[in-house]
């Protein structure tokens, strides 16, 4: 091959490799250029680029009790509406209102239908043309038969012109005929009639009920129909938050305590175990705020079964009684009293009653009825209460110490307490009397003169005066108050200020202490003096 041949064929490979290269390099500028635009334009339409999206799943049902329960039973639990018209005199111009002027003028308002029915501000009270007022009142109530029988509070639907229920998912409000209630445990029965059976809640034993179980409250709060809470039984027994001072109110209420949020409008409705039955009704909250602070009280199922099944039966319930009044009282009280193993001392007798004409007396202790014994107040009431009227009992008792039998007929309770029953009248305290003698006991007494007793509408002969109480005291701490009189100190009269310095110079620290104390307590609409035993065990002296 010539030279130039050669050379020729040289300069068209180095051509050739040069076009190549520059191909290369075009073709990859041009990629770097795509490939950067598309990252930047990535970059730019993300917040987060390295985050991976999330992904819906397909609908699947989830296990879970709570909504099982909701579903099964808040077609159950209605929503109660009560009206009653409030009478003004002709004269007064129409007005409404305000809420504390509400408060202070309806007798009927109290610290249950504060917490659990409120009058809903602004469409609550209705003028009339004359002056009269139409109130509403909201609560909730559990279908507890599928004829329509619901289960209540009786506070939700007291002095009521007129009831209606609501039930779920239906916009009608239905009239309701109330069937019976029970003041002595809040509860009512009423009934709507409806064409189609109801969904009902089943009942529950609060006896297996344990501190610690799940709780599941169904209701209305503020208004808010079907609304679902849950938590926990807190405390079982509880006596009632609101027991006046004349200590023989609501006595029949002995109520579990729930932390499950219950607030106004809850009350009537069912508190419900984990397997959704009703293991009590919803009656009653305390609060400083007059809402949900975690403490609640529901009155147990079997209580309520049993108030229940009697209303249904006769439209009220009887109970029996014998006419005395009495406190579960302090060991050394029954220590004073002679009684070794328990029982139940009297404090009152009604006048004209089974006991007063039994022969049965003030400061004696009932320990046995027909034979059985009498431990406690509860021994005795759960007896006495559902003996008929009409029955003889034998009770057995110890007065100053020595046994006796006497027999006594059961009467009707709302007849014998018929005043107690109707109604109680605002604790009204006179003002202490200053300059009296200081005790041992953190109080200061003085000796009753004949204008104390005008004053004081006193007419028991002896006593003396509580006219101070000090703070932290054993006075305090046994329950007296200012205008206490004190008529009996361990079973000894007194009569004026020298028998108490006599009687507590005996009484060493460690010692047994037994005041019997007359205080002037609510009786309907009016107030009266009624005996009270205050006991305990003398501290040393500080």
């Amino acid at each position: 091959m010539s030279f130039e041949l050669y050379l020729d064929k040289l300069k068209e490979r180095k051509v050739l490799s040069t076009g190549l290269i520059l191909l290369t390099l075009a073709v990859g500028i041009l990629l770097g250029t795509l490939i950067s635009t598309g990252v930047n334009a990535a970059r730019q339409g993300a917040a987060a680029p390295d985050a991976t999206p999330l992904v819906i799943p397909d609908p699947a049902p989830v296990s879970n009790t709570f909504a099982q329960i909701a579903k099964r039973i808040s077609p159950a639990v209605v929503n109660i509406n009560s009206e009653s018209v409030v009478r003004a005199p002709v004269s007064n111009r129409p007005r409404r209102p305000s809420r504390s002027q509400e408060e202070e003028e309806d007798p009927r308002e109290d610290l249950f239908r504060r917490f659990f029915s409120p009058r809903v501000p602004g469409t609550d009270v209705q003028p009339f043309e004359f002056g009269d007022q139409r109130v509403r009142n909201l609560g909730s109530g559990v279908i507890v038969d599928p004829k329509g029988y619901i289960l209540t509070n009786y506070h939700v639907i007291q002095d009521a012109d007129r009831v209606r229920v609501k039930l779920k998912d239906d916009t009608n409000l239905y009239d309701a005929k109330i069937i019976g209630s029970d003041t002595e445990t809040d509860l009512a029965v009423i009934k709507i009639d409806i064409k189609k059976p109801l969904t009902h809640a089943r009942i529950g034993n609060s006896e297996a009920v344990q501190v610690g179980d799940w709780a599941i409250a169904i209701g209305s709060p503020f208004s808010f129909e079907q609304t679902m809470t849950a938590g926990i039984i807190s405390a079982k027994g509880r006596q009632s938050p609101f027991v006046s001072r004349a200590g023989n109110a609501r006595q029949f209420q002995r109520f579990i305590q729930t932390d499950a949020a219950i607030n106004q409008g809850n009350s009537g409705g069912p508190l419900l175990n984990i397997n959704g039955e009703v293991i009590g009704i919803n009656t009653a909250i305390v609060s400083t705020s007059g809402g949900y602070e975690g403490i609640g009280f529901a009155l147990p199922s079997n209580i309520a079964a049993d108030v229940y099944n009697r209303i249904i039966k006769e439209g009220k319930v009887v109970r029996g009684s014998i006419g005395i009044t009495f406190r579960d009282e302090h060991e050394a009280t029954l220590r004073v009293y002679g009684a070794k193993n328990g029982g139940v001392l009297v404090s009152d007798v009604k006048a004209g009653g089974p006991a007063d004409k039994a022969g049965i007396k003030v400061e004696d202790v009932i320990t046995a009825l027909d034979a059985k014994p009498v431990r406690n107040g509860e021994d005795l009431v759960a007896t006495i209460a559902t003996t008929p009227v009409g029955t003889r009992i034998k009770v057995t008792a110890l007065r100053e110490g020595k046994p006796l039998e006497l027999t006594v007929t059961v009467a009707d309770r709302a007849e014998i307490f018929k005043e107690e029953l109707s109604g109680e009248v605002r604790e009204e305290r006179e003002e202490p009397r200053a300059g009296a003698e200081t005790t041992k006991f953190g109080i200061s007494v003085s000796n009753l003169t004949a204008q104390d007793r005008a004053r004081l509408d006193f007419q028991e002969p002896g006593g003396v005066l509580v006219t101070k109480v000090e703070q932290s005291s054993f006075g305090e701490d046994i329950g007296l108050l200012a205008n206490d009189v004190i008529v009996s100190i361990n079973r000894r009269t007194v009569s004026g200020t020298q028998d108490v310095r006599q009687i507590q110079r005996e009484i060493q620290p460690g010692g047994d202490v037994v005041l019997r104390v007359m205080r002037r307590v609510p009786d309907g609409r009016r107030r009266v003096w009624r005996a009270f035993f205050l006991a305990g065990v003398l501290p040393p002296e500080r």
